[in-house]
């Protein structure tokens, strides 16, 4: 039988991948997204826009969409009374490591504010279980590579890191006063089709196809953990088809980040094969039959120089394996961004 499933940021890069995939499954989602201008909203739209024709091929799915900002109590009450969700998949945020050093009052009001009328949703509405968005972020100063649900993440170097902590904090304390089954799920860079405009792959992409420089941060010897969105994708609905539960073997006098007597979970959702920015660059040229006119520039307040996940909890707990190289996945983004913007990019 199709279950009602609530979705955050429907309108992003991660949320309307997940939606999509729901919908081609059968479910009834309800999305919610306040479409703000941190980027372009015509994306977004467009994002939603694909949502249509997958509704149509599938027989029991239904879709709704909610225009409301999450620090909207009143709005964010009535989604929960209205449509009574089986599950909640929280990816509504405020996004951006460097915009945080900028605006920190919209981290706090989205990604604090917002996320505790989520929580408060689902504690008075009988969610069977919340995956919500943390981020790799939550490592911050962290050097010891690769990184585990095990290290504690005490020492965060941008707002938007302190936030997803904070996050994790929060949906523990409601896992724990409340037994609300509550999993987070840590995101390693999340790259593909319909990305956001505001990350390398698009802006890299962008720069090259019109000869202009693309900005190389940190001389280009940051190493991250891209990871394609199709994969990601399958991660999250795994996790919400798996609630969390307590860890029976969860040891107060030596607490273990990674697990609790509380039914909350969190867990790395990366590629675990970490490339350095001037390969995935190598690799995007290619793609797109252009070189690149680099601009090499010096490490950005708020970055870390590398972030690698390792993923054998997510494994562990439902299987989760990525399946796509940076070769194939940017080659599908390459294609996609071509076909989306032929017109511009001429």
């Amino acid at each position: 039988m199709p279950m009602t499933i609530f979705v955050t940021g429907a309108a992003g890069f991660i949320g309307a991948a997940v939606c999509e995939r729901l919908l081609a499954r059968g479910e009834r989602v309800v999305g919610l997204d306040n479409f703000n201008p941190y980027y372009d909203p015509v994306l977004k739209r467009a994002r939603i826009a694909q949502l249509q024709p997958t509704q149509s091929r599938t027989g029991g799915a239904s879709w709704t969409l909610i225009e409301a900002d999450l620090e909207d109590r009143a709005a964010v009450e009535a989604v929960f009374a209205q449509h009574k969700p089986t599950r909640v998949i929280h990816l509504a945020a405020q996004a951006g490591v460097r915009y945080s050093l900028e605006n920190p009052a919209a981290y706090i009001q989205s990604n604090l504010v917002g996320f505790g009328h989520i929580l408060e949703g689902c504690r008075h509405h009988d969610v069977e279980h919340l995956v919500y968005a943390s981020s790799s972020s939550v490592y911050g100063g962290n050097t010891n590579l690769p990184f585990t649900e095990h290290q504690p993440v005490n020492h965060p170097v941008s707002l938007y890191a302190a936030t997803k902590k904070a996050n994790e904090l929060m949906a523990h304390t409601y896992s724990h006063l409340y037994g609300l089954p509550a999993t987070g799920l840590r995101f390693f860079t999340v790259y593909g089709p319909w990305g956001r405009p505001d990350m390398a792959p698009m802006l890299f992409a962008k720069a090259i196809l019109a000869g202009e420089p693309i900005r190389v941060f940190n001389q280009g010897r940051m190493r991250r953990d891209f990871t394609y969105i199709d994969d990601i994708v399958s991660g999250v609905i795994a996790c919400a088809d798996r609630p969390a539960t307590p860890n029976p073997a969860f040891d107060a006098s030596v607490p273990d980040p990674a697990t609790s007597w509380a039914p909350h979970r969190v867990f790395n959702i990366g590629n675990s094969e970490p490339v350095e920015l001037l390969h995935f660059i190598d690799v995007l040229e290619q793609a797109l039959g252009r070189r690149a006119i680099r601009d090499l520039q010096p490490m950005q307040p708020g970055d870390v120089e590398a972030t690698a996940a390792d993923t054998a909890l997510l494994e562990a707990w439902v299987g989760f394996r990525p399946a796509t190289s940076i070769e194939v996945g940017v080659e599908r983004f390459a294609r996609w961004y071509r076909a989306t913007y032929a017109a511009s990019s001429a």
